[in-house]
């Protein structure tokens, strides 16, 4: 008979005869039926769970075959202060991972322009120019993590939830990220970014004096600075966000990653990278763990 791989980290062990008295018990090994012998496949992996499945064929020798179970996709909260970079963090993290961006404003605003249960309940709290109870965004966020796209592919929540008792309603509902992402920015460097941000109000386009300048006279003569882009207000706002994530971090304490936001954008994904590679990695080897 032809040689057979198998994949991964598959080894065989000694033929032995079906009447053998130290012949094994069928589980947990994998039987390859031949015409005149058995010969058991003992699957070994820190790895990989399996599951075991029968081919059927008409002509030729039954054969038992062992399929990869699927890993369950990842699922990640991300937080930062304002201009701290999260929004292309975001960007990169899905482009690489695939996972489904949720992002809580969003997710409001669709929810009332949908007219559904929740942001009919929403919309009246806006219209009053009050703010959206908690359990209202909760179940929002709850609902559309547990769609088929977030099941499926895992999902990237993003600047959610925001207190300690928006993170313990989440974890009511038994919804928990494998890893809580925190973009660390010194206050100074968030200030300069704040501060330097403009507008255009014809294309909706952002530029910074700095870093991202417009491309000429004309572009620059229209920029605008939203009125609450100054260094008081900013300086107030981020005083707000430290003592949310504070509260956050409470209850993700031991799942979190702080990442140093000072650097580049391609630095920072490259340690936020690192960290989303490190958590699937852990979830393989505990998976195995547990199969084995």
């Amino acid at each position: 008979m032809g040689s057979t791989s198998f994949s991964p980290s598959i080894s065989l062990s000694p033929s032995l005869s079906p009447h053998s008295s130290k012949f094994p018990n069928p589980s947990p090994n994998l039987f390859l039926r031949s015409h005149s012998s058995f010969t058991p496949l003992t699957l070994r992996s820190n790895q990989t769970r399996y599951r075991f499945k029968k081919l059927p064929s008409s002509n030729a020798p039954n054969f038992l075959v062992a399929a990869s179970a699927k890993a369950e996709p990842l699922k990640v909260i991300i937080s930062g202060a304002p201009a701290s970079g999260k929004g292309t963090q975001c960007e990169l993290i899905t482009q690489k991972y695939g996972l489904v961006h949720i992002a809580a404003g969003d997710l409001l605003r669709a929810e009332v322009a949908a007219a559904s249960e929740n942001g009919k309940l929403a919309k009246e709290y806006m219209e009053k120019g009050e703010l959206v109870p908690d359990e209202i965004v909760v179940m929002m966020v709850k609902e559309r993590l547990l769609q088929p796209d977030s099941q499926q592919r895992g999902w990237l929540l993003d600047g959610y939830p925001r207190s300690s008792s928006q993170a313990a309603a989440l974890e009511d509902y038994g919804i928990r990220p494998d890893v809580f992402i925190l973009l660390d920015v010194s206050e100074d460097i968030l200030v300069e970014r704040v501060v330097g941000r403009r507008l255009d109000p014809l294309t909706g386009k952002i530029y910074h004096l700095k870093y991202s300048p417009p491309e000429n006279d004309e572009i620059a003569s229209r920029l605008t600075q939203r009125f609450d882009d100054t260094e008081e207000k900013v300086k107030l706002r981020l005083r707000t966000h430290h003592q949310n994530v504070d509260a956050v971090l409470s209850v993700y304490k031991d799942i979190s990653v702080k990442v140093n936001g000072n650097e580049a954008k391609e630095h920072v994904f490259a340690q936020i990278d690192a960290a989303l590679t490190h958590v699937g990695e852990q979830r393989k080897v505990n998976s195995g763990s547990v199969a084995a």
